[in-house]
């Protein structure tokens, strides 16, 4: 058969196919396993248009117009300009010749507003001329592939406008509010219609904590003991009066709610101590009661975030990454939702599994119903739970490391929310010495229900001796306590979503975007887990509260999130709402004008603190800094990056401004120049700075003039960061010696003859030899000799890897190295590479646990490989038997076929040979 035969034949195969556009590469991979030979599924890579990024991408006759910024005309019923990226104009050319040879295209993007948008959008650009049929569907399986198939439906056009108005909406409120801050307050801020609402809401915590009154107050612990067993008690009343609590203080304000409580200090705290040394305690009260707990619901996006946050230290953009590759694997539901309802299929599917594993006898009577959704839901579909008919067990998922956990938690917690509830045992106990009265209790569990798959809070048991009313009990040991009342704990991302959500600000699909957002933009710094808001964001808060409250207001933004959602019912017209939103007589056009009339020549880059009113806070082009007034004249001291509003002392501001005033802290002098060395605080960190004599000045010079144009003029200081390696407290001479010797030449190369030197850069220590460059590790950056550096220079360069630490084996000249890649860290030891287990930092490695990560991982790889290697041997005996009714010889039989093969490929190549030389000859001849 010809090749024009067969392509003409391919091109009418591929004419009776279907074409099926997904979101992603492996959502098409899934997806093809239960469409047949007629279907053709490609990726369109997510959004494959959206509005233009500045006037210059708009057509010519529109780049002048007043509204050609937001890249909407707000003048024509809010036309949206939609421009294809640079990056899917391969993808959409792609999908244009795909189209061509097909007989129906199938939609099948996400079936929230997203999903429905891209849809959309795809029939927009594609233009087809053929059948478009749109498939929706919330699982990635057979059984809903094969529903989907069986129930078309045309793209949902309100769902549609309700996308598009958001999205204009976000653009004339960003591009209308954020030039108005960069006159204001600082250029390169920005302003958004949920952003705001976050970095406002973080940093009204952050001055609750400023404005705090700490109270310190004292009790005691007492340890007991009853027969064999031991346990302990505290001091709940002296005198017959309660004992104060942490919840009798205002947890805003920290001042004390209720005055008639004892409220002991340290003194009255020692001298109780001392009167109830070696008193028995005598039990005057036993209390016991049952307690049932019910179990949580199953997840929706929102608790799946705050779960991961809690428990697994995920980010909510880490969970919804990781989430959305379980969907698209086919492993869970989808995990846009706002609905903790469980279809029939789900709950069948569930109770069986449970059943299965843990036993009739945890299963309730009958189903659990959970229908409660969150404010202004409506995204809701079903909860995000393990995918189809019957559950893929974790440990036969194929996953590993972040995937596992996160499909184990989302497992665990659908089997919990259908399992009976857990009955705890809790017994309190009371007992007298003295005027004092010490409490004790204790829980014990009755029945583990729920608990056996998923406990949402700590609950360990606590065993109490058996006592009655009357019982003596021994005190082994009274120690006194010491408490302090904490300030409002700063939010966490579980806890700002869940904010966000309880006032229904935001929706599913937009809380990991908006946390992403307010850090990448500098107004949030995450730091253990905790959202610190900086002084940017104070400022930025201040200026938006006082000249536009409205968008920093919960209330308001949440009526925008129900209007959006009346668009998506069809409730709404879309154009009409943009326009009393922007147009109106109370809109956002009319707000910028006025606003800006008012404010005139005003700036607001500044701001006092309650308790700080001496001093200015303010914020400028390179940063934050203070001020205050130094006689007459005022004086100000950048403000490093690692302090933080909520932190900040009178004596760490004094301290930087002594420091500005004085040029730095004196650290000593360099005994070879005489020029004195100083630790100065930055804005980027503490640095050293050595004054140059005039000696050193003329050098400088001097290497200026024969090169480098910068040096034309003669260097009046020398500066080096103290990082990675000291801080300002632990930076000695010698230390900064060291560092000031920086870049310096270690010998040279013994090939090139060229000179190789260590330095530090910015992105931290390495050695350099003609123009190529090594990361070494800062622990052993000072030990580095020209040897080490000649080795560092002969490895590979890695793209993206870099080294952290070294690890030198005891007794051996072998050495482990910890390394940053592209994918976290991991441990390179002769060769291999071991990755960190989730939630290990790089922080805590050591020799001891890197070898032990290493003899895990070896101990892993041997039992799988054995594993394996006796089921395919076991496979390939049985295949043989089959062929031959005997029993094969595994290792003959591998052994007779690969010389087999090899015989073939050496008589083939001789045969093509032969023709080759055949052909040459004709030609001779």
């Amino acid at each position: 058969m010809s090749r024009a035969i067969r392509e003409n034949n391919m091109a009418v195969e591929k004419k009776g196919k279907k074409l099926v556009i997904v979101e992603s590469p492996v959502k098409a991979k899934t997806i093809s396993r239960f469409l047949g030979k007629d279907y053709m599924v490609e990726s369109c890579m997510g959004h494959i248009r959206d509005l233009p990024s500045s006037p210059k991408e708009l057509p010519e006759k529109f780049k002048k117009k007043p509204w050609a910024q937001f890249g909407v005309d707000v003048e024509n019923n809010f036309h949206p300009f939609y421009c294809v990226p640079g990056e899917k104009k391969e993808v959409v050319k792609k999908l244009k010749e795909k189209i061509k040879s097909v007989k129906e295209l199938i939609l099948a993007t996400d079936e929230d507003r997203e999903g429905e948008s891209i849809s959309w959008h795809l029939q927009e650009i594609l233009k087809p001329r053929i059948p478009v049929k749109r498939m929706v569907f919330h699982e990635i399986t057979k059984t809903a592939i094969e529903e989907a198939l069986r129930n078309f439906r045309p793209v949902d056009n309100n769902l549609v406008q309700a996308q598009e108005a958001r999205r204009i909406l976000d653009r004339l409120v960003g591009y209308s509010i954020s030039p108005v801050l960069w006159k204001k307050v600082t250029r390169g801020l920005s302003a958004g219609r949920v952003q705001s609402v976050a970095v406002s809401l973080v940093s009204e915590r952050e001055l609750e904590r400023l404005s705090f009154k700490k109270t310190v107050y004292w009790d005691l612990s007492a340890d007991n003991k009853k027969g064999e067993s031991t346990f302990k008690s505290r001091l709940v009343s002296h005198k017959g009066k309660r004992l104060v609590r942490s919840a009798d203080f205002d947890s805003t304000t920290g001042e004390l709610k209720k005055k008639d409580v004892l409220l002991m200090d340290e003194k009255a705290a020692l001298r109780l101590k001392k009167d109830l040394g070696g008193k028995d305690f005598q039990v005057i009260e036993v209390e016991k009661k049952q307690v049932t707990r019910r179990p949580p619901p199953p997840f929706i996006t929102s608790t799946l975030q705050q779960e991961c946050n809690r428990k697994l230290r995920f980010s909510s953009k880490q969970t919804m990454s990781l989430a959305q590759k379980l969907y698209e694997q086919g492993l869970i539901t989808y995990m846009r939702t706002d609905s903790t309802f469980l279809s029939s299929q789900a709950l069948q599917a569930t109770r069986s599994e449970i059943s299965r594993s843990y036993g009739k006898e945890q299963l309730p009577s009958t189903p659990r119903v959970y229908r409660k959704k969150a404010k202004g839901a409506q995204e809701a579909h079903e909860a995000i739970r393990p995918a189809g008919e019957r559950f893929v067990i974790p440990g036969k998922t194929g996953l590993s490391g972040q995937m596992l956990s996160l499909y184990e938690i989302i497992w665990n917690r659908t089997l919990a929310s259908q399992m009976r509830d857990c009955i705890q045992n809790q017994v309190q106990i009371k007992m007298k010495a003295g005027q004092s009265v010490f409490q004790s209790s204790g829980m014990s569990i009755h029945f583990p229900g729920f608990y056996l798959v998923y406990k949402d809070q700590k609950t360990d048991e606590v065993q109490l001796p058996v006592l009655k009313k009357g019982d003596n009990v021994k005190c082994l040991k009274i120690e006194e306590l010491r408490h302090e009342t904490k300030p409002p704990a700063r939010y966490t991302e579980a806890s700002l979503i869940q904010k966000l959500e309880k006032e229904g600000v935001g929706r599913p699909s937009t809380y990991a975007s908006i946390i992403g957002t307010i850090q990448d933009r500098g107004y949030v710094e995450k730091k253990q887990n905790t959202l610190i808001p900086t002084f940017t964001a104070l400022v930025v808060s201040r200026f938006l509260e006082k000249n536009f409250p409205d968008y920093v207001d919960m209330q308001f933004t949440s009526e925008m999130e129900k209007d959006l959602d009346d668009i998506a019912r069809g409730k709404k017209d879309h154009v009409k709402y943009l326009k009393s939103v922007y147009l109106g007589s109370k809109g956002l056009k009319k707000l910028i004008d006025t606003r800006e009339k008012q404010m005139k020549e005003k700036t607001f880059r500044s701001l006092t603190l309650k308790g700080f009113e001496d001093y200015t806070f303010n914020v400028g082009p390179f940063g934050a800094y203070v001020s205050r007034k130094n006689g007459k004249e005022d004086v100000s001291a950048s403000l490093p990056a690692d302090i933080y509003p909520g932190e900040i002392t009178k004596e760490a501001i004094e301290e930087l401004i002594d420091n500005k005033i004085k040029g730095g802290r004196l650290l000593g002098k360099d005994p070879k120049t005489g020029g004195e060395i100083f630790i100065v605080l930055g804005r980027y960190g503490p640095y050293l700075k050595m004054d140059l004599k005039e000696e050193d000045k003329s050098k400088k010079k001097a290497k200026g003039k024969t090169g480098n144009k910068k040096n034309k003029k003669a260097q009046k200081s020398k500066t080096v960061s103290l990082s990675p390696f000291f801080n300002e407290k632990t930076v000695t001479l010698d230390g900064a010696l060291k560092l000031l010797e920086l870049p310096k030449v270690l010998g040279v190369h013994p090939e090139t003859k060229k000179e190789i030197k260590k330095a530090v850069g910015r992105f931290g220590p390495y050695v350099v030899h003609a123009g190529d460059f090594r990361s070494v590790p800062a622990n052993v950056f000072f030990d580095i000799d020209l040897k080490y550096a000649v080795q560092r220079l002969n490895e590979p360069k890695g793209r993206s890897s870099r080294v952290l630490k070294e690890f030198k084996l005891p007794d051996s000249k072998e050495v482990i190295q910890l390394m940053k890649g592209r994918y976290g860290p991991y441990i390179k030891y002769k060769k291999k590479n071991y990755s960190l287990p989730s939630g290990v930092s790089p922080d805590d490695m050591d020799v001891k646990s890197a070898l032990k990560l290493i003899e895990e991982a070896s101990n892993n790889k041997k039992t799988k490989k054995s594993a394996s290697s006796g089921v395919k041997g076991k496979a390939r005996r049985s295949a043989a038997k089959k062929a031959t009714g005997k029993k094969a010889n595994t290792s003959s039989s591998v052994k007779t076929f690969k010389r087999k093969k090899k015989t073939q490929s050496i008589k083939k190549k001789k045969s093509v040979q032969a023709k080759t030389t055949g052909k040459k000859s004709g030609k001779k001849r």
